[in-house]
């Protein structure tokens, strides 16, 4: 298994989760991820992108503050990597893959909590 197949993003994926803290970690037994080479069309819609290049990762699901125990038979929450555009974001920044990984998913998470993006930066500083 190579750290950019889709089994090493999956497993560093993964890793990044289950370096965040307590109070998250116990939240994320139902996040499913996955990796992909592109977004879909719909995908890309939903973010109001065009260009399949500019997605490194995406959430679909519903923010944890928006549920109810009332809900029912939805599908489970979703991190979606997309291996083209992060290899091509590692190539250009030269960012260490791991990093660029974590920090992706660390950010795709945080909508799961219904997060800003300065709490994401708190977050990640936070993670081991």
């Amino acid at each position: 298994m190579h750290p950019t197949d889709p089994p090493g993003m999956e497993a560093m994926a993964v890793a990044a989760l289950s370096s965040l803290p307590a109070k998250f970690a116990e939240h994320l037994a139902d996040v499913v991820v996955q990796v992909e080479e592109f977004a879909t069309t719909e995908q890309l819609q939903a973010v109001g992108l065009t260009d399949r290049w500019h997605l490194t990762g995406l959430y679909e699901g519903r923010p944890l503050h928006e549920r109810s125990v009332m809900d029912t038979a939805e599908m489970p929450p979703m991190v979606s990597l997309f291996r083209q555009p992060l290899l091509a974001e590692w190539r250009e920044t030269g960012v260490r893959w791991a990093d660029l990984i974590r920090h992706v998913v660390i950010h795709e998470i945080g909508h799961h909590f219904g997060l800003s993006d300065d709490d994401m930066h708190a977050l990640e500083d936070q993670a081991d």
